[in-house]
């Protein structure tokens, strides 16, 4: 079905705001992805998975602007060894990183890697374009066109430390488009990093392939208190006995849409994806996944809590789909939120659609308050009410934080949590 005329017109208007990259062995991707964006045009309110989330705010020509913020708190993963590579509204800063080498590692940047034959060729925007359908996600179409960096990983055995994606934001009306590729050969393992507000407009996509026996581990922190826009997009497809594992914690921002689309293609792969998110006042988080299994014996789990306050909106949009011949699936999803007033929405939408028939799979999704039971029993043992509804909180999200299995990067997040309602109490 042809897109509509308004929808069209605007996307045409957003294209001739950006300037297309040009020259290496990306263009062919690039002018195919500007092609299927042309066709399916950029999301609309109409659209079946934007009826809970403005999309408008992430398309709109003109960059909003949002202030930057300077803070006396050490970054996310400071006290983890890490490689650090850090891009400063968008642009790659090679001052502020570590070198880009690492046993088992093959690191380059996606503005330098020109040459015709590099590996990242057969893969840039493979898997964004597989991820179309069923759902058409438009906001990755166009970051494989106008993507002006980003960090290209071959990874060939198990990496000794994590790589720790660091992204600044310094300038107001700043708007950053990044495109990471990682390739995971049979039998390697990675963990990655993501923190920092990025720019004032952020639109990402991953692209991780996970080939057989591997594992792929990514920790994600996004907000932290900055007034921003973010579009981020995950696309992984998993081989035979591999892993995938993310866990995104977002405290604050503006408006945040995070997708993420897997496909389980290899026996006995697991992809489990998660997050925790708490949000006061002007704040809109959106959490959509569509995991697709299509071998057998493969596990999935989705696991999302939200905490909301003064207006504050969460979404999650989760689907399960179980193709026909993927025998003994295990799909998992819960979502759920703790809202902490009366003006606090959680809009959610899970989904299973399964054409196997030796399968077990389950949603669910739930909204209250705060165990007004549980707070009396604090509150009578001393405590203030505050600091109560805080540990009540923290006891809300763990089920989630839970599916972070480095003891370290757990550690961290939580502190995040902690100082995050420390600050908002009151």
């Amino acid at each position: 079905m042809a897109a509509p005329a308004e929808k069209l017109d605007a996307t045409e208007a957003r294209i001739a705001a950006l300037d297309l990259p040009q020259g290496g062995w990306a263009d062919a991707a690039r002018a195919d992805a500007l092609a299927r964006l042309r066709a399916m045009g950029l999301p609309a309110r109409r659209d079946e998975y934007w009826r809970f989330t403005r999309p408008d705010l992430l398309t709109q020509v003109e960059t909003p602007a949002a202030a930057v913020v300077v803070s006396d708190e050490a970054p996310v993963f400071s006290e983890i060894d890490a490689l650090r590579i850090v891009f400063n509204d968008g642009v790659f800063d090679p001052e502020a990183s570590d070198p880009l080498a690492m046993d088992y590692l093959k690191i380059d940047r996606l503005a330098e890697a020109k040459t015709d034959i590099h590996w990242a060729k057969s893969l840039y925007g493979q898997l964004e374009t597989n991820g179309q359908t069923p759902v058409a996600r438009p906001l990755g179409t166009l970051n494989t066109a106008f993507a002006t960096d980003g960090i290209l990983i071959h990874v060939t055995g198990k990496a000794p430390r994590p790589i720790n994606l660091v992204y600044n934001h310094r300038i107001e009306t700043s708007e950053a488009i990044l495109h990471h590729v990682i390739k995971l050969d049979p039998g390697a393992d990675l963990t990655v990093l993501e923190t920092g507000p990025a720019a004032a407009r952020f639109n990402k996509v991953m692209e991780v392939d996970v080939a057989d026996t591997a594992a792929f581990h990514h920790v994600r922190a996004q907000g932290r208190d900055h007034e921003r826009h973010a579009a981020t997009h995950i696309f992984a497809r998993l081989g035979t006995e591999s892993t995938f594992k993310s866990f995104t914690l977002t405290v604050n921002g503006r408006l945040t849409r995070n997708d993420c689309v897997i496909e389980l293609t290899g026996d006995d792969a697991i992809a489990h994806v998660a997050g925790a998110c708490v949000g006061d006042g002007d704040f809109h988080h959106d959490d959509t996944v569509f995991i697709t299994h299509d071998a057998q014996r493969c596990e999935s789990r989705q696991v999302f809590k939200k905490v909301l306050r003064n207006g504050a909106v969460g979404v999650f949009q989760g689907k399960i789909l179980v193709k026909a011949g993927a025998q003994k699936t295990d799909g998992y999803q819960i979502s759920q939120s703790l809202l902490l007033d009366g003006d606090s929405q959680f809009l959610a939408k899970p989904e299973l659609e399964i054409y196997a028939d030796d399968v077990i799979c389950s949603h669910g999704s739930t909204s209250g308050a705060i165990d007004e039971e549980a707070l009396f029993y604090l509150r009578s043992r001393g405590l203030p009410s505050d600091i109560a509804t805080d540990l009540l909180t923290l006891a809300f999200l763990a089920e989630a934080v839970e599916e972070i299995e480095d003891e370290g990067l757990r550690g961290a997040l939580v502190e995040q949590l902690e100082g995050w309602l420390e600050r908002h109490r009151g």
